[in-house]
């Protein structure tokens, strides 16, 4: 056959199986998932069984990763790669084009290109930190795209891709099925699945490439059982896939480099399948805040929705963490968040609306800034000057949806960042304006 075959139709509750991290299995064809075994001396109807495995064989249960596929052909079945000759903008760490700066940066959103441009050569690389041959670390891409990737599909060898689009609607075919996101929505592709991303009109994201610890739900701690991202609220595909046999380039990104073969079908052929590694969606419209109900700002910890840890307990390789409508009520309380100087780094994003901490503009939908480790920074002076004078009753802040990539280490960034035409040299000046206090004589 030539036609794509799904369970039925995509984007309603019963194409996606819910639960973050569940042992999960599921076909699209009756009678494809063997019973009993991974590993059968014949797989129903001439299928290849294939283990996909993200973390080492010997990782301790919690954290074993992988997953069995059932496919038409092995994946294998492929030839050599040859270096790619797109995407000029991606980069991957150790990041040493140039020096690190303590300088606060702020860019204005991508421009949507006006060639025609997917979303493996609308991708670009504003910084990261770590090094991906030693696993730890981050690499921080921005997206902008016009145009549906067309018999190609594109996987990282070298991290987990969590994509948060900020404009237009993605439909993402990856090996395990088809995930929609539009924006306030994530998608969190693992380490090796291929995938390709048709998009709805001109689009534009951000993407967090993770080269160490798998992202995970952070632990709760005092917060008890439930609150924050829910579980039950992650959503993975059911089994879908193509029987198609026309040539497909296949891209990957392996140590830094890029590099593209041809298939003579499409990869996308994964007829059944069981296990716990599997891409997801996530609504963050669904996160469950915590806030306070006294007094003073706490810390931005609570909106964590995903973590990646490191080898020093409490100190994240990477956090994902989001700033989404909230009721504010504290008491005798400065209400946005405080001027602060931090150990780990933190690269800003902005999806919808406005960032309370910036009353004054510059921060905007698809822009972005970084405030590295040390670098002081906070409210600038309108958001100040109005949170000093506010009427403490309870107000609601309802038009927002800003997020965070957190890390330990210093975030790097690329030439390109650093000589942007996007990137906004008088940053600085929105703290310029802060008058001397006055003290008693």
């Amino acid at each position: 056959m030539d036609d794509a075959h799904s369970p039925g139709r995509t984007d309603v509750a019963g194409d996606y199986l819910p639960g973050f991290g569940n042992h999960l299995s599921t076909e699209a064809v009756a009678g494809a998932l063997p019973i009993g075994r991974n590993s059968p001396q014949r797989v129903p109807f001439g299928l290849y069984a294939e283990q996909l495995s993200g973390t080492a064989f010997t990782a301790p249960r919690h954290d074993n990763r992988r997953s069995w596929l059932y496919r038409l052909r092995p994946s294998a079945n492929h030839a050599a790669y040859r270096r790619y000759s797109g995407a000029a903008a991606l980069r991957t760490a150790p990041f040493d084009e140039v020096a690190p700066s303590p300088n606060r940066l702020r860019w204005d959103p991508l421009p949507i290109p006006t060639a025609p441009t997917d979303f493996v050569d609308g991708l670009v690389t504003y910084g990261g930190n770590g090094d991906v041959g030693a696993a730890i670390g981050v690499g921080i891409h921005l997206y902008a795209a016009n145009r549906s990737m067309e018999r190609r599909a594109f996987f990282s060898a070298d991290g987990e891709l969590l994509i948060v689009p900020q404009q237009g609607r993605l439909s993402i075919f990856t090996e395990l099925g088809l995930i929609e996101i539009e924006p306030q929505q994530i998608a969190l592709i693992p380490r090796g699945v291929r995938f390709r991303v048709a998009v709805d009109g001109p689009s534009r994201g951000y993407v967090c490439e993770n080269y160490g610890a798998a992202f995970r739900l952070p632990d709760l701690g005092p917060i008890g059982a439930n609150g924050l991202a829910n579980p039950r609220d992650f959503e993975t595909p059911r089994a879908h896939f193509e029987d198609r046999d026309e040539p497909t380039e296949l891209i990957q990104k392996f140590q830094g480099g890029l590099w593209t073969t041809t298939l003579d079908h499409s990869p996308f052929d994964v007829v059944a399948w069981h296990g716990n590694l599997a891409p997801c969606r996530y609504d963050l419209r669904r996160f469950n805040t915590i806030n306070t109900v006294s007094f003073d700002h706490p810390d931005p910890s609570i909106f964590t929705v995903l973590t990646s840890p490191s080898d020093t307990p409490g100190t994240a390789n990477c956090d994902f963490v989001i700033f989404p409508p909230r009721w504010m009520v504290a008491e005798g309380t400065f209400r946005p968040p405080w001027f602060h100087r931090n150990v780990m780094s933190e690269f800003m994003g902005l999806i919808h609306g406005a960032y309370d901490a910036k009353e004054g503009g510059g921060f905007t939908p698809g822009g972005a800034s970084l405030h590295n480790q040390m670098s002081a920074h906070g409210p600038d002076r309108a958001t100040y000057e109005k949170a000093i004078a506010a009427d403490l009753v309870p107000h609601k802040i309802d038009d927002t949806m800003a997020f965070m990539f957190e890390t330990r280490h210093v975030i790097r960034p690329t030439r390109w960042a650093d000589e942007a035409q996007t990137r906004q040299r008088d940053y600085d000046q929105v703290w310029d304006a802060f008058a001397k206090a006055e003290l008693p004589r």
